[in-house]
């Protein structure tokens, strides 16, 4: 009898009713619902394989409306106060109609994940449960921050590599998308899943030890000069590579927006300045080059120069005649005989030698918003314009430009472009980028460049020069000081200073160029005081954590006077 009841309901069910099921099925199923399966994203790492940027668990809350919507008032009040989300946007996905799927917040991290659902579960509140959903995080906090960048809170990058090569770190995320009859998934609908692809690591060629040392120096640096703020690089002088570009104020980009967006960026890169006496520098190796000084050229400087439709030139410091060698003038960082030596050379050659040391150009980093300084047209060029720019002022650059400019010298005469990033990668912008695409081309003989760090020597000589802070027992190390006038905002100089130092050890055989930029500071110190020390704490922790000896050879007396 029983038998006989489920067949007659069965003929009903299969023969009688099939049509109506079948209009009834249609009418309440054939609702695809999909949902993204987040690709892990790829890690940023120093060049030793140590994180800067990786992605840890985290969770996507997400809520089943069909469940949620009687308390949804109650469960969005509890994830709007956890999370920091809104909740207006929130009452309305707790209660959208017609679906069983519905993101909440996205990228949480597990533990603050699980307290919220512990809560609303503790209150009996049901609908809302997680799934998986990488959160990035930067276990360096600040270190290298202004190079690496952060994912705002939408998960957008932001800023740095994340954003320079988000097309490469992002990957593909993956979906799966379900047959839904009468809010319900349908076990033998339509289902489909396509599984996501993780994204690419990216390696710079930061050396997070040093980049960690160096934000610390240049922040003392800083702060003990009363500066507003100040940048440092290290090159690797033969390759070209980066090992640490340190900018200060910096911020911790696990939490970048507890910081004034003007610290987010990447002033070594961004930042353009006037870099006063460094340029000596480039101004002394173009003569040298061209045959119209040598180290020991002599030079009479007077206590002031006259200049036709401009105040007389001054040195920084008081001086009656004297009888200084081109080395002498570096050594002493006289703007009035660099000037006498630089009207030697015509406009267009020495323009020539500038553009050469890749100043008015971008270096190529492919870094966003990456400033390419300012080198006024030789055209526009006049008498006046010639003598400021050799000893840095109506010329602009970046700390990174400058770096890769003063480290050309280092090199032997031969520029190599900057890089940082290991090997070869292509931008979001599709430029290719990173240290098997760096360039190199001459600009001074191997003899210019040799001479020219010889009368850098001089310039950390106890007796004879400007920067005697900067030594380093043991080493030949080569310098320059810089002490640059800055615009204010009505276009005129405002009584504020742009103090540097630039140099790279040892000076016989370079291993390392560092550059460190103090913008104002308020204790009066110059390029020697200031950038001096930070330079040779940096230095000194580079040759001993790369074990580079000293050579053993002895540096030759400087002659500064005649």
């Amino acid at each position: 009898m029983i038998v006989s009841v489920f067949a007659a309901r069965l003929f009903q069910l299969q023969g009688v009713d099939a049509a109506a099921y079948v209009a009834k099925a249609e009418a309440q199923g054939g609702v695809m619902e999909s949902i993204t399966l987040p690709a892990e994203r790829g890690a940023i790492l120093d060049r030793n394989g140590e994180p800067l940027a990786e992605s840890v668990d985290g969770l996507m809350l997400i809520a089943d409306p069909t469940l949620t919507r009687d308390d949804a008032s109650e469960i969005a009040t509890i994830i709007a106060r956890r999370l920091s989300v809104d909740y207006f946007d929130l009452l309305d996905r707790l209660r959208r109609p017609d679906t069983r799927f519905q993101y909440l917040a996205r990228r949480v991290p597990s533990t603050v994940a699980r307290e919220v659902l512990q809560e609303l579960d503790a209150k009996g509140y049901s609908g809302v449960s997680s799934q998986r959903d990488p959160v990035r995080d930067y276990p360096a906090k600040d270190v290298a921050s202004n190079l690496v960048g952060f994912m705002n809170a939408e998960g957008d990058a932001a800023e740095g590599a994340e954003l320079m090569f988000d097309q490469t770190l992002h990957g593909v995320d993956g979906s799966a998308t379900y047959e839904l009859g009468a809010g319900n998934r349908l076990p033998l609908g339509e289902n489909d899943t396509v599984v996501p692809q993780s994204g690419q690591d990216v390696t710079l060629t930061i050396d997070r030890d040093v980049q960690w040392y160096t934000q610390r120096v240049l922040r003392t640096a800083v702060q003990g000069s009363g500066g507003e703020s100040g940048s440092a690089v290290v090159m690797d002088t033969r390759s070209g590579e980066l090992l640490a570009v340190a900018d200060y104020p910096t911020y911790d980009a696990n939490g970048p927006t507890l910081s004034p967006e003007s610290d987010l960026g990447a002033r070594a890169l961004r930042d353009a300045y006037e870099p006063g006496s460094v340029n000596k520098v480039l101004t002394a190796a173009s003569l040298i080059d061209s045959g119209l000084v040598s180290p020991d050229t002599k030079i009479t400087v007077p206590p002031s120069l006259p200049r036709p439709g401009a105040a007389p030139l001054k040195d920084y410091f008081p001086h009656g005649r004297l009888r200084l060698t081109m080395t002498g003038v570096i050594a002493k960082s006289s703007n009035i005989g660099t000037v006498l030596a630089a009207r030697q050379m015509r406009e267009r050659p020495y323009y020539k030698y500038l553009r050469a040391f890749g100043l008015g150009q971008p270096t190529g980093l492919g870094f966003d918003g990456e400033s390419a300084g300012v080198l006024p047209r030789v055209k526009d060029w006049g008498t006046l314009t010639k003598d400021t720019v050799s000893f840095g002022q109506g010329v602009a650059v970046s700390a990174v430009q400058m770096a890769a400019a003063i480290n050309t010298v280092a090199n032997g005469g031969v520029y190599v472009q900057p890089s940082l990033v290991k090997g070869r990668l292509t931008t979001s912008a599709g430029i290719e980028v990173g240290s098997d695409t760096a360039t190199r081309h001459r600009v001074v003989s191997e003899d210019a460049a040799r001479k020219t760090a010889e009368m850098m020597e001089a310039v950390t000589d106890l007796d004879e020069g400007t920067a005697p802070g900067a030594a380093i027992p043991g080493y030949r190390v080569a310098g320059k000081t810089g002490t640059a006038q800055r615009v204010g905002p009505n276009g005129g100089y405002d009584g504020t200073f742009t103090v540097s130092f630039a140099g790279f050890a040892p000076a016989d055989d370079p291993r390392f160029m560092v550059y460190v930029v103090v913008q104002n500071p308020s204790n009066g110190g110059g390029g020697g005081s200031v950038g001096g020390p930070a330079f040779r704490k940096v230095m000194t922790h580079l040759l001993q954590k790369y074990a580079v000896p000293p050579t053993g050879s002895v540096a030759p007396k400087p002659v500064v006077e005649w």
